[in-house]
C-alpha cells in the first residue's frame, strides 16, 4: 500500500483551487454591487458636505467674519429651495434693516452644487433659510417670506434615481445640526 506524505507548509493543488474559487466568488461579487456602493456612498458624502457648509456658516457668523468691510447684521446663512433641488446657497444678509433670508436686500452667495446624482427630497418648505447672526450665534429658521418655521426643521437629500435611499439633515434653533 502506498502512502503519501505531506511535507509541513506545504499546499495541493485541491487547495489552491478552493482558494482561487473563493477569490473569484469575493471579486465579483463586490464588483457587481459597485455601481451601488458608489450611489450610496455620493449620498453620504453631499449629506456630509451640506453639514459641513451650514456649520461653516455658524461658524462665520460666532467669528463675526466681514464681508466688504464689515460684518452682515443679517448674520450668514444657507438657503435651499425645491425649485433648485441639486444646489443651494451660502449667503451673507448685507440687507438693511436685515430680513435674515436669502432673496433680498445687499446679499453675497456662493452656489454650492451637490454631487452628481444627488438632490434634495424634502424641505419642511418650499424655500428655506437656515441663518445664524452674530456674536451668539442667533438661529433663524424661515421660509421665503422671512416666517418662522419653527423651533427645527429638516433637509431630506435622496439619490435622484433611487429615492428611497435618503439621508436627513436637522437644524434646531439651539444651532445644533445632525445627520441620520
Amino acid at each position: 500500500m502506498l502512502k503519501f506524505s505531506r511535507q509541513k507548509g506545504t499546499i495541493t493543488l485541491s487547495e489552491m483551487l478552493v482558494v482561487v474559487a473563493i477569490i473569484g466568488i469575493l471579486v465579483t461579487v463586490i464588483l457587481a454591487n459597485f455601481p451601488v456602493f458608489k450611489k450610496q456612498l455620493a449620498l453620504q458624502r453631499a449629506a456630509s458636505q451640506l453639514a459641513q457648509d451650514i456649520r461653516r456658516a455658524q461658524e462665520m457668523a460666532m467669528a463675526a467674519e466681514e464681508v466688504s468691510g464689515s460684518v452682515p447684521a443679517g448674520g450668514y446663512g444657507i438657503y435651499l429651495t425645491t425649485d433648485s433641488q441639486t444646489s443651494y446657497i451660502l449667503f451673507a444678509d448685507q440687507g438693511s434693516p436685515p430680513n435674515y433670508r436669502y432673496g433680498s436686500g445687499e446679499q453675497i452667495g456662493s452656489n454650492i452644487n451637490f454631487e452628481s446624482g444627488v438632490k434634495i427630497k424634502t424641505l419642511d418648505a418650499d424655500y428655506v433659510n437656515i441663518v445664524f447672526v452674530p456674536p451668539d450665534p442667533t438661529v433663524y429658521l424661515t421660509d421665503g417670506s422671512g416666517g418662522d418655521l419653527g423651533n427645527q426643521i429638516s433637509i431630506i437629500i435622496s439619490l435622484i434615481d433611487d429615492t428611497t435611499k435618503t439621508k436627513t439633515i436637522t437644524v434646531n434653533k439651539a444651532g445644533l445640526i445632525t445627520v441620520q
